[in-house]
């Protein structure tokens, strides 16, 4: 699969129709995600000014440092068809922005997480103009994945995998979370990936708290471990998921009988999905088994989040959220059940909403795994 397959040129002329579906006159969008999804160039995030001006009508223009435009030129993007600028070290880069919008502009779209620099700046530069966040135009665009967008997330899945299929290498009782987590890591990025973007080593009471990270405790004979990892693969996309182990003997009978209700929660959960229903009811789906369980209050989080360029992106599977979903979606099944002070579990695969269903882009087995 090559870069031209996972940013085609035909990209930026669909977005620069969103722009002006949309009621503006251009995106600005500075390093991240949305820039990338454009242009394909995945740009350093400084002090000096790299912005992509997209303008409703009219020849999209990336500005970049003089310094970075020989990374610039190596991207994918002189094939998506921008035009590329630069601006050398002590010069003001903004009146490259007013020459690339080509005229006045009366609203413009910024991106989401640009630096309050920058903002600052570009609505000095254009006092005018009403600024929006990039994402009312993109969000759409990119929520729906296209074929090669999917088989990026099916490569990084494989990959985040390989390195769970490892675990009973290094998670042993007497080790730390953060011997274990730093094995991971390693794994990640032999496994493919060129960059770790998370590695959760939860042991015992740790468990009970979803974003623990990782801490110098040894990990207890028997303890539920909650292991949580995700990379970067050279495309851009992004791998996550979840399983939780149990290190070196019996697991605690109040924790099996629960795990066994977590896990019919995910399958139903990952079993709901398909075109045309809500997000909510995905996320109604998991609650469901867990709370007639009396651990509905222990559920601390929403049951998923999307993913593509960005850990976290749209669509969210979560109460409240009547989103029908689509083909081309992506996005995480991961229920939980955190029982503070005492153990905790999750459960998460990536899948894909199909035309008729649902594809699992985690393949290795979600049953408890006693190590």
């Amino acid at each position: 699969m090559g870069f031209e397959e996972l940013y085609p040129p035909g990209r930026l002329a669909a977005a620069q129709r969103a722009v002006a579906a949309a009621g503006l006159d251009a995106l600005l969008l500075s390093p991240g995600s949305d820039l990338r999804y454009l242009t394909g160039y995945d740009a350093h995030a400084g002090e000096r000014l790299t912005l992509l001006v997209l303008p409703a009508e009219g020849e999209p223009t990336l500005i970049v440092p003089t310094l970075e435009r020989p990374a610039a030129e190596a991207s994918p993007a002189p094939a998506t068809g921008v035009r590329i600028v630069d601006h050398p070290d002590g010069t003001d880069p903004y009146p490259l922005v007013t020459a690339a919008l080509g005229g006045p502009v009366g609203a413009v779209g910024l991106a989401d997480r640009m630096w309050a620099e920058q903002v600052l700046a570009l609505r000095a530069l254009l006092p005018d103009a009403r600024q929006r966040l990039a994402s009312t135009v993109l969000r759409e665009v990119r929520v729906h994945k296209s074929a090669a967008e999917v088989a990026a997330l099916a490569e990084a899945g494989a990959a985040i995998d390989t390195v769970h299929a490892r675990m009973g290498q290094w998670l042993r009782p007497g080790r730390t979370e953060v011997e274990v987590a730093a094995d991971i890591a390693a794994a990640i990025r032999a496994a493919g990936h060129v960059t770790v973007d998370f590695v959760i080593v939860a042991a015992g009471p740790n468990a009970a708290s979803p974003h623990h990270g990782t801490a110098d405790r040894p990990i207890g004979v028997g303890e539920p471990v909650v292991v949580d990892i995700g990379g970067t693969m050279a495309s851009g996309y992004r791998s996550d998921c979840t399983r939780t182990y149990v290190s070196g003997g019996p697991a605690p009978a109040e924790f099996v009988d629960y795990y066994a209700v977590l896990h019919e929660a995910q399958r139903a959960a990952v079993a709901a999905v398909r075109p045309g229903v809500s997000a909510a009811a995905v996320d109604a789906a998991a609650r469901a088994p867990i709370t007639a369980a009396g651990y509905g209050d222990a559920f601390l989080h929403r049951t998923g989040h999307g993913i593509g360029l960005d850990g976290h992106e749209e669509p969210y599977v979560v109460a409240g959220n009547d989103r029908a979903l689509a083909a081309g979606m992506v996005f995480s099944v991961e229920p939980g059940i955190y029982l503070a002070g005492r153990h905790g579990a999750r459960i998460e695969d990536i899948v894909v909403c199909t035309t008729d269903g649902v594809r699992r882009l985690n393949t290795i087995p979600t049953e408890l795994i006693a190590l």
